[in-house]
């Protein structure tokens, strides 16, 4: 009955909710637009140039690092061991956001440390399934899940970083965004398609390492306002997270293949 009822308001918060046209929200995002042309890029893959663009530009001798998961990431942390092993950087401590990225580091020769709540994260670095033109919020979590990797534990090292950078490849940066929400929820009672009823029930459920069911909201009509849709998720009984992520100051390392876009969101104009 519980599960019922939260479902019901759940739904009913996302699709009855009222969500303004860009051009009437009270809210605008200053953003700063640089184009790095493939000329002065090296040879290697667009993916693989963004990755050591993030590192190099941001990374410096010192800090401490939140070392993110995919692809990009992968990439990302091969090129920070690298720099390491060189001596171009130095006492760079690294925290990494899954048991994939700890192996991946501890390959590249990165020392590290693990996350506690309050920990000083000076810098991140991700991968994204999708970033909202414009507003430059993120979703996380709609690919499969792998090495015990946590949508809450990542949010939490993404928020807690003085600035992050989410490394994506062109396709991955639109408006009007569609597809799912990952969205994790109190553990209910599933009924289960065979067999006896039980606490996760069903076949093959997905539950997370915290104890959370994981959904995926999935949305058929163009999302007009991540933000609108994070805001009224907060809000619902029973949610415990999701895999939207807005975060400042932020920069968004684009791969194409002309080169690498960047656009920097450093603050959030408010008007009126």
């Amino acid at each position: 009955m519980a599960l019922v009822a939260s479902s019901s308001s759940f739904f009913s918060a996302l699709t009855h909710s009222h969500i303004p046209p860009w051009g009437d929200r009270n809210k605008r995002r200053s953003n700063f637009l640089r184009i790095i042309p493939r000329s002065c890029l090296d040879d290697s893959s667009s993916l693989s140039q963004a990755a050591q663009y993030t590192v190099d530009t941001y990374v410096k001798s010192g800090m401490i690092v939140g070392l993110g998961s995919g692809q990009a990431s992968g990439l990302a942390i091969r090129h920070l061991g690298r720099q390491l092993h060189t001596g171009a950087l130095k006492d760079v401590v690294g925290i990494p956001m899954s048991v994939t990225s700890a192996s991946e580091a501890a390959k590249a020769g990165i020392p590290l440390d693990s996350y506690q709540e309050g920990s000083q994260i000076d810098f991140a670095f991700d991968d994204a399934d999708v970033i909202e033109e414009g507003s430059l919020i993120a979703v996380i979590g709609r690919r499969k899940l792998h090495g015990e990797e946590s949508v809450l534990e990542k949010k939490s090292i993404l928020n807690a970083s003085n600035k992050l950078a989410f490394i994506i490849e062109e396709n991955q940066y639109k408006g009007g965004l569609e597809g799912s929400i990952p969205v994790l929820v109190q553990s209910v009672w599933r009924r289960p398609s065979i067999g006896q009823a039980g606490p996760l029930g069903g076949d093959f459920p997905l539950v997370t390492k915290e104890g959370h069911n994981l959904l995926d909201v999935i949305f058929t009509s163009p999302i007009e306002s991540l933000a609108k849709v994070a805001e009224n998720l907060d809000t619902i009984k029973g949610v415990a997270g999701h895999g939207i992520i807005s975060k400042f100051p932020c920069t968004v390392v684009i791969a194409s293949q002309d080169g690498l876009n960047v656009v920097d969101k450093l603050t959030e104009k408010v008007v009126g």
